[in-house]
């Protein structure tokens, strides 16, 4: 059954009209009166709902029945990315959000080739919150994962954080894997570099901070590849696949 995201209140009975991108969506794949659809807002649950009217721009449902059906994780990941090159974000945000995380976090690192200015940013944010969107709407999941503005490296290692925020690192001893066999599931901070990972610096300064630094083992991995591993090594460890 087509899933869509309906950021508005949805109440079971109440007949709705969907978003226009959803109405156009609908048209375009010529889903028509009387076929049934799933929509959410990104509180919690979903909706069963009956299409009542397609048109090119417009559409409405009714909202038939309620599920209170969640595919989150037992224990909130918060992905901090550093900015990669070209489209390589959008990929790893899509995915990211399939396996589950709670929360993304874009840097911009001492390494990053991409610098983007305060508008470009802002554009590139719309776009991936788009991305977010649509992957809950494709993996079932029925909350949003939280999409935080660019933050410079240097300014948020400097917050305060109440999860433990795991740096990934080629240099360390430890891999995650090894780690989180040895730990409860719990909430953390995923901290992956760009293509030429962090700085010695940037480093140094996430060990201050209190980070730990864990590694994904042998191999070093591409900064598209890092994030999704260590997600996935989580699942297999603590459950949620």
């Amino acid at each position: 059954m087509p899933r869509f995201f309906c950021p508005q209140p949805l109440t079971l009975g109440a007949v709705i009209d969907l978003p226009e991108t959803v109405a156009h969506h609908i048209h375009v794949v010529r889903l028509t009166p009387g076929e049934a659809i799933t929509v959410f807002n990104g509180e919690g649950g979903e909706y069963t709902a009956v299409l009542c009217s397609v048109d090119k721009k417009r559409a409405s449902a009714e909202l038939k029945a309620f599920a209170p059906r969640d595919a989150e994780l037992p224990y909130a990941v918060t992905l901090a990315q550093a900015l990669p090159e070209a489209s390589k974000m959008d990929w790893i945000v899509e995915k990211a959000v399939e396996l589950g995380v709670a929360a993304v976090v874009p840097l911009a690192a001492q390494r990053c080739v991409v610098r983007l200015s305060a508008e470009r940013a802002e554009k590139k944010h719309g776009h991936w919150q788009g991305i977010v969107v649509a992957a809950s709407e494709q993996s079932g999941r029925n909350r949003l994962a939280q999409l935080a503005p660019l933050h410079d490296f240097q300014a948020w290692i400097a917050q305060q954080d109440l999860h433990r925020r795991i740096l990934l690192s080629p240099r360390a001893e430890q891999s995650l894997a090894d780690w989180a066999r040895h730990q409860p599931p719990q909430a953390l901070t995923l901290m992956v570099g760009p293509e030429g990972g962090f700085s010695e610096a940037e480093e140094n300064a996430a060990l201050a901070h209190g980070a730990l630094a864990l590694s994904m083992g042998p191999r070093v991995l591409r900064t598209e590849t890092a994030a999704l591993a260590a997600l996935a090594a989580l699942n297999g460890a603590w459950g949620g696949m």
